[in-house]
């Protein structure tokens, strides 16, 4: 069994090793090419201050590249009796260049490597879901397009309310996406600082350099207190979910109401027939499987920040195990989002709408609104128009005018689909992913 990175000549028993390590082995797999990267870095930058020689770092990088590689092409594991991803990639370094590998830890903790590994991380999941996000916009905003004229019922209190259209409710979900993306954008921006050299949260005697390591791993800036540079671990999980719970609560209300919309008694709209299944016992069913689905994991995702305040919210300043355990909650979250998204841009692009549904008279109430604003517009005083028309209705006499003229920003008549497009395009080009992208790239590459 490989001794620990701690350890010095007591051993922890098995049973405590198994509590302890707990889910590690597993989950930080999702971490190891960030955490090769950012030790690159890190290396380089022990290089420029003197602690490690030239020839020693070319041995180092050179070996790290073919540990990248490994992890990049699936063949990178961790070995039973090694504690996570950090101690896996100095023993393997260790074994193939001797006493060199153990130099790389100088100047750094397992603290601020795992905050720096997460950042990385999820610095490009976010990247990711950004760009999910960005292309099931572009498909409501198509559907809102293509079907901007077919009218459909609003709802109040799942009463028959007033005129709405496709064009609007495909329209609603693609303007919601734009403050979900804001939320993405300034949860990218508190991943985006490089806390690397806080160490176990009070820095180092070493002279380390902060300003080159945050060069190197394309960092807007770095987390400059160490202390808080600590502090940061939790909270930044905890702001990230508060983002994705964000795009979860959009897509979620999506699924619910396309379930709705696609059952016999609204028949709306009709969903793709793969996205349905059937039942063991009734044959005509087509159950929205997949939205439904969409729905309960989206709502389960509502719940991701909570967990993790629970888990995080209550410790003071400083380093604590109980920070391990967000790993389980935060890291497998992404995935999970990134394929309800995925499952949503399939099921929109595919749907079909009902353009016919208002020749069915019980819809025919909902232009009362509409009569009452025609009577009002030709002079009659607003509320003898809604007295008149509320009688009418109740004596059988109301006939509605399906004709309809909405003209004001927003409305059935004016979408802004463009003035929407223009927000989120604006958006996306505040993210910087190209300056992280060609960092780690030319990092792995020196």
């Amino acid at each position: 069994m490989a001794s620990k990175l701690w350890e010095k000549n007591v051993s922890a028993t098995a049973e405590i090793e198994r509590f302890t390590v707990g889910r590690d082995r597993e989950l930080d797999l999702f971490l190891a090419e960030s955490d090769v990267l950012g030790s690159m870095a890190h290396t380089t930058m022990l290089e420029s201050i003197g602690l490690i020689k030239p020839d020693e770092l070319q041995a180092l990088l050179a070996e790290m590249r073919n540990i990248l590689t490994d992890i990049r092409q699936g063949r990178f594991e961790i070995e039973e009796g090694v504690e996570d991803v950090h101690s896996e990639v100095e023993l393997l370094l260790t074994r193939r260049l001797g006493d060199v590998g153990k130099k790389i830890h100088s100047g750094r903790s397992r603290n601020d490597q795992v905050l720096l590994d997460l950042k990385l991380w999820t610095r490009r999941q976010l990247r990711q879901v950004v760009e999910l996000v960005s292309q099931l916009f572009t498909v409501l905003q198509k559907q809102s397009e293509r079907y901007r004229d077919v009218l459909m019922p609003g709802y109040t209190h799942l009463q028959v309310a007033m005129p709405s259209s496709f064009g609007l409710w495909f329209g609603a979900y693609a303007e919601s996406l734009t403050d979900d993306v804001r939320f993405l954008q300034a949860a990218y921006q508190m991943v985006d600082r490089n806390p690397l050299g806080s160490a176990a949260g009070y820095g180092s005697s070493f002279p380390l350099d902060r300003e080159l390591t945050t060069r190197l791993l394309g960092f807007e800036s770095m987390a400059y207190n160490v202390v808080y540079a600590q502090m940061g671990r939790g909270k930044m999980e905890r702001n990230v979910a508060f983002a994705l719970a964000s795009v979860a609560g959009t897509l979620s209300k999506l699924a619910f109401d396309a379930c709705m919309f696609n059952s016999q008694n609204f028949a709306f709209l009709k969903l793709p027939d793969d996205c349905t299944t059937g039942s063991s016992i009734m044959p005509h069913k087509k159950n929205p499987d997949v939205f439904e689905l969409t729905r309960a994991k989206c709502n389960k995702l509502h719940g991701l920040p909570t967990q993790l305040t629970l888990i995080a919210g209550n410790l003071p300043s400083g380093y604590f195990r109980d920070l391990q355990i967000t790993k389980e909650v935060f890291l497998p979250a992404f995935d999970e989002l990134k394929d309800c998204i995925r499952m949503a841009i399939y099921i929109i692009e595919r749907v079909r709408v009902n353009e016919h549904i208002l020749d069915d008279p019980r819809y025919d109430l909902m232009f009362s609104v509409e009569e009452v604003n025609r009577l009002a517009a030709s002079g009659m005083p607003f509320r003898d128009a809604y007295r008149k028309v509320g009688l009418d209705i109740e004596a059988g006499r109301f006939t509605p005018e399906k004709e309809i003229h909405h003209t004001h920003a927003g409305s059935i008549g004016n979408l802004c689909n463009a003035e929407v497009r223009a927000i989120m395009d604006k958006l996306l080009a505040d993210f910087h992913f190209k300056r992280a992208e060609e960092a780690e790239k030319r990092l792995s590459e020196i």
